[in-house]
């Protein structure tokens, strides 16, 4: 330190020397000089510390990871995205429900059978009870019967999947009859205004808004939430009902035993079911690098056609790190269990839905 200072202490000196001036402007500038280096040292060397801090994210910005980071406008999308106006309805969800019960197997099994739910009726009459749990049992992963507790996940899946389904199903529906007229309220600019949050559009593009406010094939996302739980055996999806897998570098996630205790990311961690089931759509219908998806399903749509799991799966490629081979296991899971029967299965209405209608 001594030395840093030294070196401009004396070349000032020397400029002064050289132009002949008294002892006591010397002495003056010079003092000057250093009561400017100490002052401004410190401030130097906070800024250079300050600048490599890594700052954390709050513990409600579960799903970072699904933003395009002001980085992608491939959808011809600004992105300047605002994550809490991007995931404001699952973070409500995941509010709401704080005091659930975990139900046991033997406990859910009585209530499937007491509700007559089963999968082979839901095959031949495309009807799914509303039966909405909240979280997976412990003893799941206790079933040793493989096509039992196949069924038993599915059953438990299936509803949540097709109540998030038909939420986007009656927004899209609300959503083309806003366009097919020729003067809006302003109420339904308000909800227009609010879907683009949703959606991630600042730039507030109907036709964008279209593609990305759309379901998701039942299957595919049957298939999905299977592969990444092992059919609801894995450590995230119990303690955490995390269906898909899903990362965060934020605090709220469960870490992966194999990783470093401060390093990489985790898995996110959900209150409930349902909110897992909601971010995973999100993610798909927001994401940039599912875009390709989108526009395959757009097509489907165009072309009057059904949206095929096996059509879609192939623009999942980089949901996982491995690849194609993970599209071809979803692709073994869709065909092996025939998922596709749930494709055009609907949820009926629950009791409470049935009292709001009269």
């Amino acid at each position: 330190m001594k030395r840093s200072i030294n070196i401009p202490k004396v070349k000032i000196i020397k400029y002064l020397d050289q132009r002949n001036l008294g002892s006591l402007p010397r002495i003056f500038l010079s003092s000057l000089l250093v009561l400017f280096f100490f002052y401004s040292a410190p401030l130097v060397i906070s800024f250079t510390k300050n600048k490599n801090l890594e700052f954390q994210n709050n513990s409600k910005k579960i799903l970072a990871y699904t933003l395009n980071n002001g980085a992608d406008n491939k959808d011809g999308v600004i992105q300047d995205l605002n994550e809490n106006d991007l995931l404001r309805d699952i973070f409500s969800l995941n509010d709401l429900e704080t005091d659930t019960v975990r139900l046991d197997a033997s406990t859910i099994k009585q209530l499937f059978e007491d509700t007559n739910y089963t999968l082979n009726d839901v095959r031949k009459k495309k009807l799914v009870k509303p039966v909405a749990l909240t979280l997976l049992p412990n003893e799941i992963k206790m079933i040793e019967n493989t096509k039992k507790r196949k069924e038993f996940f599915i059953q438990i899946v299936l509803p949540l999947i097709l109540k998030e389904n038909n939420n986007i199903r009656l927004d899209r529906k609300r959503l083309f009859t806003i366009i097919n007229k020729s003067n809006n309220s302003n109420l339904e600019k308000q909800w227009l205004d609010k879907k683009y949050k949703q959606y991630g559009i600042p730039s507030k593009d109907l036709s964008i808004l279209k593609i990305r406010m759309d379901e998701i094939p039942v299957s595919l996302a049957l298939a999905q939430a299977a592969k990444e739980t092992g059919w609801g055996t894995s450590r995230f999806a119990l303690e955490g009902n995390a269906l898909f897998g899903q990362w965060t570098w934020s605090g709220e996630g469960l870490k992966p035993k194999d990783s470093e205790k401060d390093e990489g990311h985790k898995v996110m961690r959900f209150n409930v079911l349902q909110a897992s089931v909601r971010a995973y759509q999100r993610n798909i219908n927001t994401h940039s690098t599912y875009k390709e998806f989108r526009q395959e399903r757009a097509m489907l749509r165009d072309r009057g056609k059904p949206l095929d799991s096996l059509i879609l799966s192939k623009h999942l490629d980089k949901y996982a790190e491995t690849g194609t081979k993970y599209v071809e296991v979803l692709q073994q899971i869709i065909k092996q269990n025939s998922l596709q029967d749930f494709d055009d299965a609907k949820l009926l209405p629950s009791s409470i839905e049935l009292e709001s209608l009269i």
